[in-house]
């Protein structure tokens, strides 16, 4: 018998929660075909209202609802990963937990997974709900991460999607401490097929990603996938050297012919401008090299407060799978 797991990450998303999980109930018990089963597995990062109470008491009237209850807040990439960790299911789906990712797409997903997709993302026709620069900041860093990159990252699709097994498998080998997940996916390869959708407006609640945590994000996906801010730096360095170069050799020959009169202006026009590249070239290196004093520290990506398992109602792999911290 094949096993699908529902994930779903968490964070302060209780006026959701009976509503998030009804729904995904109800699709699940309607598209499960003779031999598979499903679980959902819930993911509290660290919420600070009444999440998790929530999701026990949702769990009282389906024991299929698994609740892995994280430590403390690690950030809604970390939060999916440590879902992904625990899932058992043949087939994985990853959705947000506040409904703009409607659960009834989930049927479209399996019925490609079962024709032998390892991935099936959900790409957004529109997206309801949100603010114009949302939407028009949300495209032009999709497409700026596609070209900057060598893996081909779908645009306007976030991390709603379903996975196989062995994808699944190869995401556990990647413990990178800034996360990107829908950019791993991609990496990992596989055959991979995508289906369009509307995205609802937000069910309850205020969005968890401020512009403070957009530009992070972003700079995460970038700085994950890309070399080429380091490169950027490296030939904003050379440009800068040659017009400092040429600069000399005017200045030098109009001192020569009695031209170069003593300025205030053009000094610190240089001095400003030969600041900032430097400010900018550090800066960039610095990003990097954070990220490299995160990863070689070596901690785990979370830490697990609880595990409240779900009955998937069938023959489950090995409980090996359930990690206390990772």
């Amino acid at each position: 018998m094949s096993l699908i797991s529902v994930v779903v990450p968490l964070f302060n998303e209780e006026g959701n929660v009976p509503e998030l999980i009804q729904r995904i109930s109800a699709i699940m018990d309607r598209v499960v075909v003779r031999g598979e089963s499903y679980e959902i597995v819930a993911v509290n990062d660290g919420s600070r209202d009444g999440t998790l109470a929530a999701l026990r008491a949702a769990r009282a009237h389906q024991p299929r609802l698994g609740i892995i209850d994280l430590s403390r807040n690690f950030g809604h990439q970390i939060a999916a990963t440590a879902g992904i960790d625990a899932a058992m299911g043949d087939a994985v789906v990853l959705m947000d937990g506040d409904l703009q990712d409607p659960p009834e797409l989930i049927e479209g997903f399996l019925e490609k997974w079962r024709a032998g997709y390892d991935v099936v993302y959900a790409t957004r026709k529109t997206r309801k709900g949100e603010s114009f620069f949302k939407k028009f900041t949300a495209q032009i860093f999709y497409r700026a991460i596609r070209r900057m990159t060598n893996v081909s990252i779908p645009v306007d699709t976030g991390d709603f999607r379903l996975m196989s097994r062995r994808v699944v498998d190869a995401l556990a080998l990647t413990r990178e401490k800034h996360r990107f997940l829908r950019g791993l996916v991609s990496w990992v390869g596989f055959n991979q097929v995508g289906i369009e959708y509307e995205r609802d407006a937000r069910h309850a609640g205020e969005t968890k990603y401020p512009l403070s945590k957009m530009l992070k994000f972003a700079i995460d996906g970038i700085t994950s996938f890309s070399e080429i801010p380091l490169r950027f730096a490296t030939y904003l360095g050379f440009v800068v050297s040659g017009f400092a170069f040429f600069y000399g050799i005017l200045v030098v020959v109009l001192k020569i012919y009695g031209f170069n009169e003593p300025g205030y202006t053009s000094m610190m026009v240089a001095i400003l401008f030969l600041g900032g590249v430097q400010l900018i070239t550090i800066g960039i290196a610095g990003e990097y090299l954070g990220r490299i004093y995160d990863q070689v520290k070596s901690r785990p990506l979370y830490l697990v407060s609880s595990v409240e398992r779900g009955v998937p109602l069938v023959s489950v792999p090995s409980p090996e799978r359930e990690p206390i911290s990772s």
